[in-house]
């Protein structure tokens, strides 16, 4: 049976109030759902992808739970965080990566090549977390709807319901997201972020 949400910010809460009982509670309640977006991103991977989806995990959630001092304030805000580790944790791999393979500076590179045949290339993920950066000084909001869309994997409805935003509004700022990265990366035709 799933968890209720509430369960999980109530055990959230109480974790980040020094209860190490409710770490151990919630373990067991999130580590489903950092699987299922941990998978959902990994599918993107080539297959030869040197960072398997259980390290992925595993790297996510013991940077989650080292994050003791984050005031938690629900269920929504632990994925969102979640997301935003996911991405760096793959943007580091790709970005180390990168640089053991093809030589320091990544270049930048249209959208439509992020993603060819489903599998994203470490360069290209390094681009887009590059304009992703950028936005986040225009707009923040925007990244976090592309992190949990395109890193966290989340569909339409799930991101509305962790940002706490109604679907429409989502997919108006989704397109918006993709819009402004095409323009920042450079790209002229249409983009490879669709979910």
């Amino acid at each position: 049976m799933p968890a209720i949400p509430a369960e999980i910010t109530q055990l959230l809460l109480s974790w980040s109030k020094g209860n190490d009982t409710a770490l151990e509670q919630l373990i067991p309640l999130v580590y489903p759902e950092l699987k299922r977006v941990a998978r959902r991103y990994m599918a993107k991977e080539s297959p030869a992808h040197t960072l398997q989806t259980s390290a992925l995990i595993n790297e996510a959630y013991l940077r989650l739970v080292d994050q003791r001092a984050v005031e938690w304030q629900d269920r929504a805000h632990f994925f969102r965080m979640a997301s935003q580790v996911m991405r760096h944790i793959l943007i580091d791999h790709a970005r180390k990566y990168r640089f053991q393979k093809r030589g320091a500076g990544a270049t930048h590179v249209a959208l439509d090549e992020v993603i060819i045949g489903n599998r994203v290339r470490a360069a290209e993920l390094v681009a887009l977390d590059d304009a992703l950066t950028a936005l986040a000084a225009v707009d923040p909001r925007k990244v976090q709807i592309v992190e949990l869309r395109f890193f966290g994997g989340l569909t339409v409805q799930e991101t509305a319901e962790v940002m706490k935003l109604s679907p429409i509004t989502i997919k108006r700022e989704w397109r918006s997201a993709k819009a402004w990265l095409q323009t920042e990366i450079g790209e002229s035709s249409g983009s490879s972020l669709e979910r």
